[in-house]
């Protein structure tokens, strides 16, 4: 591990993120209300990949949070494409669970081709982002403002490239409310647990 140059932290915090990133595609099939908001069930586990990626870049630079993200964006798109094997394999006569496996990994080509191109993109940005203002700032404080305002960076260009490739069928006004719902939402859950990451970040730099 010394050798590498990778502590176990940086192991542990960049396996979650890829969990987090597989985990939430997953959980994308699954559609729940809130009150009266409709929402999938990757908007629980995927801003956690947010929020690592940002003391990744606190903590490790940017190169480092890059290599995770394109590592993540590698293994999703080995699950992706594996799945997509194991579907045509012909199921055995006696398991009926051929539907069910389907309605999970029948990726929807255009869908995969904007998740997974906005996952890119809105990743590498919130890192880049974290990692310019953290130089900028020079003595290292104020994480939690880069944060909250790379966040906001990292998801608003994320969604910009979803949703309208997503659900362009949708209408210019739904895709609108989708994007703002999204971004507001990810970015509040940054600002929620915001406390828990700057005491992860504070007691890694001791």
């Amino acid at each position: 591990m010394q050798e590498t140059g990778y502590s176990k932290k940086f192991v542990l915090l960049a396996i979650t993120f890829n969990v987090c990133l597989i985990a939430s595609n997953l959980f994308e099939t699954k559609v729940f209300r809130a009150g009266p908001l409709t929402l999938t069930g990757g908007l629980l586990v995927f801003p956690v990949s947010y929020i690592i990626n940002d003391i990744l870049s606190e903590l490790y630079g940017y190169r480092k949070a890059r290599f995770v993200i394109v590592t993540a964006f590698l293994m999703n798109l080995f699950l992706v494409l594996a799945a997509q094997i194991v579907r045509i394999l012909p199921p055995a006569p006696f398991w009926e669970g051929q539907n069910h496996f389907d309605y999970i990994f029948a990726a929807d080509l255009r869908i995969t081709i904007a998740s997974m191109l906005a996952f890119l993109c809105g990743s590498l940005c919130n890192a880049l982002i974290m990692d310019k203002m953290k130089k900028i700032s020079r003595d290292g404080r104020g994480f939690g403002f880069r944060a909250v305002i790379s966040t906001l960076g990292g998801e608003t260009l994320d969604s910009v490239i979803f949703f309208p490739i997503a659900f362009w069928t949708s209408g210019f006004s739904n895709i609108i409310l989708m994007m703002v719902t999204q971004i507001v939402l990810k970015t509040g859950y940054e600002l929620i647990v915001l406390p828990v990451t700057a005491r992860i970040v504070s007691s890694s730099e001791r």
